[in-house]
């Protein structure tokens, strides 16, 4: 273990928000890291355990005892070595994962559990500034070709696995720039895009071949496709976004959280000069509490809303765990992102009942209700009906399934009872040669998980053309986090 000590001496440190005066004139990242006696310390209270838990919170089973020791003992070229033996892109994880392992930590039972994200990202940062990340290119080529439709975190991650094994791999986008929901749907102040850029120069190096603004099933047929290549990967994640259909939704400010962030994206990454969606000095309503939401409002707070208030259909979470919410399952708690730390208002138990225009087909307010939970749903309770204003909204709860449009109609693939892309335990659908990874196949879900999947992915489509077992496959479609 790492300090022996070090979990009953050392209190859980995490890095600090830079102050919210400060950051809300930009678009850089929020967080600050630990320096390295800090992190050492933090690194120090893994209590490296018989049996840890941390690798089951972890889709990616990360050996995070092995790498807290290495830290502590400041030994960092051994603890990226050990951390890239299970994920690719732990910058990622590191800055967007919601820490699953955390929740599992032993620690966590009785006390604040390891900072083990916080170590995570500091490894990786410190493995870029030495130099110690470099091409991996495949020894020998197995002349097999390969199609990743998608270059989200899961195809990413399929594509380099694929790549460092000797397969000819090309990746679709149909955006105009690899990275997907990282690229234009995460904020910048949640994860630079330099994270992303510098990640694709070394898959090139490697050899992955990355083809943007084509859209496959339209640009390039999936019998071209089929024609082309030995094998396919659908990564193209769970796009078809839920809408709200009550009277005014068709209002001119009423938009989908992802129409309107990549639009701030490409604002903050050079690409717009201004927005054509844009918060300055309105009144901004976003519908929905997730992630997606906290995205659009610290987006909101940097353009310069007037106000921004938040709705969530379900009641307030608690703030600690509950008894059916036990050690080491993953608790649904009351949480404070950094954007909720910016300012702006949280509504609970409130359901959108209308939107208002302005008589010029312009919104200018929106009706809701607070609402209690029943057997059968929520239900209205009678006399809250109240009229908020709102010159933007933006619908952030959640995505439904993967677009069915031409590649999968075309592909002829099946669908789970959840409308996912079905797929067996090496991932292939039910179309031979067609495998799926991440969110198209999973349902909406995390990061850790898109990249866990890609990784088995790769696994099952090397085994389907070579009859070889050398990528690890760390999780199968049916695994579930501890939950």
């Amino acid at each position: 273990m790492a300090d022996p000590k070090g979990f009953l001496t050392t209190k859980r440190e995490t890095a600090k928000p830079r102050p919210v005066d400060l950051r809300l004139m930009d678009w850089r990242e929020v967080y600050e890291g630990l320096n390295n006696g800090k992190l050492q310390e933090q690194a120090g209270r893994c209590m490296d355990c018989g049996i840890p838990f941390c690798h089951e919170g972890c889709p990616l089973g990360n050996l995070i005892p092995d790498w807290n020791t290495l830290v502590w003992r400041q030994d960092w070229a051994d603890a990226i070595e050990r951390l890239h033996a299970t994920n690719n892109f732990p910058e990622f994880t590191g800055t967007l994962c919601p820490a699953p392992c955390e929740a599992a930590c032993v620690l966590g039972i009785n006390d604040d559990p390891v900072s083990i994200k916080q170590v995570e990202i500091s490894i990786i940062d410190r493995a870029w500034d030495e130099g110690w990340v470099k091409p991996q290119p495949p020894a020998t080529k197995t002349g097999k070709k390969v199609a990743v439709i998608g270059s989200g975190p899961a195809g990413l991650a399929a594509a380099q696995q694929l790549t460092r094994v000797g397969h000819d791999v090309v990746v679709y986008e149909r955006a105009d720039a690899v990275g997907g929901l990282l690229r234009y749907g995460i904020p910048e102040f949640k994860m630079e895009k330099w994270r992303i850029d510098r990640r694709l120069e070394q898959m090139r190096a490697e050899g992955t071949e990355f083809r943007t603004g084509v859209d496959v099933g339209v640009d390039v047929t999936a019998e071209q496709l089929r024609g082309s290549y030995d094998a396919v990967v659908l990564t193209g994640g769970a796009t078809a976004w839920r809408d709200l259909p009550v009277p005014g939704r068709e209002l001119e400010g009423v938009y989908q959280a992802m129409e309107y962030l990549p639009l701030a994206n490409r604002v903050a990454n050079g690409e717009l000069d201004v927005s054509p969606i844009d918060a300055e000095g309105k009144d901004v309503v976003i519908i929905g509490g997730g992630d997606t939401g906290a995205d659009c409002l610290g987006t909101a707070h940097r353009q310069g809303a007037r106000s921004v208030t938040q709705l969530e259909i379900m009641p307030k979470p608690p703030e600690s765990r509950t008894e059916d919410q036990p050690w080491p399952t993953y608790p649904l708690l009351y949480r404070t992102s950094s954007a909720h730390a910016e300012g702006g208002e949280r509504v609970f138990s409130v359901n959108t009942q209308e939107f208002l225009g302005d008589g010029d087909g312009k919104l200018r307010a929106l009706k809701l209700v607070e609402v209690e939970r029943t057997d059968s749903g929520f239900a209205p309770v009678e006399g809250t009906e109240r009229e908020i204003p709102a010159q933007l909204v933006t619908l952030a709860m959640g995505f439904v399934g993967p677009e069915k449009g031409p590649l999968l109609t075309d592909l002829g693939v099946t669908y789970d009872g959840r409308g996912n892309v079905a797929r067996g335990d090496d991932y292939q659908t039910s179309v031979e040669g067609v495998f799926s990874a991440g969110d198209m196949g999973r349902g909406q879900s995390l990061i850790v998980w898109a990249i866990a999947e890609g990784r088995a992915a790769a696994a099952g489509v090397d085994a389907y053309l070579t009859g070889r077992d050398v990528l690890p496959a760390p999780v199968k479609p049916t695994d579930r986090p501890i939950s």
